[in-house]
């Protein structure tokens, strides 16, 4: 039966160097993967260099900046550069919608902007055509071409009943038009494979994202192969094919997200600024010491230091309040921001939840996972910023407090001499600052995270297969009619 199936799958060979169609097909599709692969690694390379230069750029830019007001330095502000993953080259994910940078300030929350798909929006459709877009659509197209008419030709020109009148299984026959096609999907699967290697990524993560490829290509190879057995002519399971890649890398992808938003609605931008901005107003100005709203907090601490004024503190209590509205202001906006990423995650577990309906939505989602380019990824990028935003802040409120007295304080503006007084040394901004360096969670737990994804393309290529292998025992029955 091997050999029989071998000697399919080299006659099928010989049949597509015939074919002007097939092999320019399989040509242009290789240069265009080529191409992608090559273009997009050495965008994503430079654009990792250019960030991580411009964030030593920020941190050293904010340390060295000379003696001032710390609260100057609050509103100074603070950029992140989220680099791209090594896999980023291969499939960006949601990188290129969510921005690249923020800048970090007191009092507030900044959203992450430059995002790469509004800088390319000139290059029109086309401007994301990454590897991993290029081997979800077009890499399926191209084998549906090359393989169509794999066993309906055979069937309409009778040469199919003349192979089993000679002995040869009909088994054989789906075994060696499959492996004719699996070897063609193989060789597409070369620059994916050269891709990961020159991404260097982490081995695990690469050779996790290259089996993910292949397990896909493999079930499109088994849906392909189970048409042309089904197919009593070659036109019709070039129909049919088309009818099912338009309707599972098209339609059932759009209406799975369509449904999830419909299901699980996000309140609008605006909507959303206003809520904050009504459950910020209760907390108080922390710019405004004698707002009523720290009345509380005065009084707590002219007891517990034994005083009966605040110029008589030991500590600057213009420094408390913006230390304490600061943690105030952050626990309300990190609410916020808790409920935007748990609505964007149920969005996200939606589709996932539906992945078993299409093999491209299972792949799409394990393929930015393995990348590190997914939504929950893109969360933590923005909590650790918060993180260096938050400790930045507080660190320099506590020079406020610590350094400065409150009378100073007050009277800043009252000649230059007292200006100069309320300036703390310019070591302060080394000691509050860490370094930012983003990495997405280890290997490990990103290939733990895609094992259902993998085992729903599994079962898609096991199902596609014994659909084939069904359909294949059909040339025998029409022999024997």
């Amino acid at each position: 039966m091997i050999s029989s199936a071998l000697t399919i799958a080299a006659a099928e060979w010989r049949y597509w160097f015939r074919s002007k169609l097939g092999a320019a097909s399989a040509v242009l599709a290789f240069i265009l993967i080529c191409t992608s692969l090559v273009a997009t690694i050495s965008q994503i390379k430079s654009e990792r260099e250019t960030r991580e230069a411009f964030q030593l750029t920020a941190e050293e830019t904010f340390r060295n900046q000379p003696a001032r007001h710390p609260h100057r330095m609050v509103h100074y502000g603070h950029y992140v550069f989220r680099a791209p993953t090594s896999l980023a080259a291969l499939d960006p994910g949601v990188e290129p919608y969510t921005g690249t940078v923020m800048f970090l300030e007191g009092h507030r929350q900044n959203s992450a902007v430059f995002s790469s798909t509004y800088d390319g929006a000139h290059a029109g459709p086309f401007a994301r055509m990454t590897p991993a877009l290029t081997y979800q659509l077009l890499v399926p197209i191209i084998l549906i071409v090359m393989g169509f008419a794999v066993v309906a030709r055979e069937r309409e020109a009778a040469t199919g009943q003349q192979l089993i009148t000679f002995g040869v299984s009909p088994s054989a026959i789906w075994l060696g038009k499959t492996l004719a096609l699996l070897s063609v999907a193989g060789l597409m699967l070369i620059p994916l494979l050269i891709g990961t290697v020159l991404s260097g990524s982490a081995s695990g993560a690469a050779v996790g994202f290259f089996i993910l490829y292949a397990l896909y290509l493999v079930v499109w190879v088994m849906i392909i192969v189970a048409a042309s057995t089904w197919s009593q002519r070659s036109s019709t399971s070039f129909l049919v094919l088309v009818t099912i890649w338009i309707g599972l890398c098209v339609l059932v992808p759009r209406v799975v997200a369509s449904s999830a938003n419909a299901s699980i609605p996000s309140p609008s931008q605006v909507e959303t600024e206003m809520d904050i901005a009504l459950a910020l107003r209760a907390i108080g100005d922390g710019h405004n010491a004698n707002a009523p709203v720290f009345d509380q907090l005065k009084a707590k601490l002219l007891e517990d230091y034994g005083v009966e004024r605040i110029e008589d503190l030991p500590i600057n209590f213009r420094g408390v309040v913006a230390q304490e509205a600061e943690e105030d202001i952050s626990r309300v906006m990190n609410e916020f921001a808790d409920k935007r990423m748990t609505n964007q995650v149920a969005q996200v577990d939606f589709v996932h939840s539906l992945e078993f309906l299409s093999p491209l939505l299972a792949l799409q989602s394990a393929s930015m996972i393995t990348a590190g380019t997914d939504v929950r990824t893109h969360h933590r990028y923005l909590r650790e910023a918060e993180e260096i935003r938050y400790q930045f802040v507080q660190g320099l409120n506590k020079s406020h407090i610590e350094q400065m007295s409150y009378n100073d304080d007050i009277n800043r503006s009252s000649s230059p001499e007292a200006e100069q007084r309320t300036r703390v040394s310019a070591e302060n901004w080394r000691r509050v600052l860490d370094d930012f360096h983003f990495e997405p969670e280890p290997a490990t737990d990103r290939l733990a995270r895609i094992v259902p994804s993998q085992f729903v393309l599994i079962l898609w290529g096991l199902f596609a297969a014994c659909l084939g292998c069904l359909g294949a025992s059909r040339l025998k029955e029409v022999n024997n009619g």
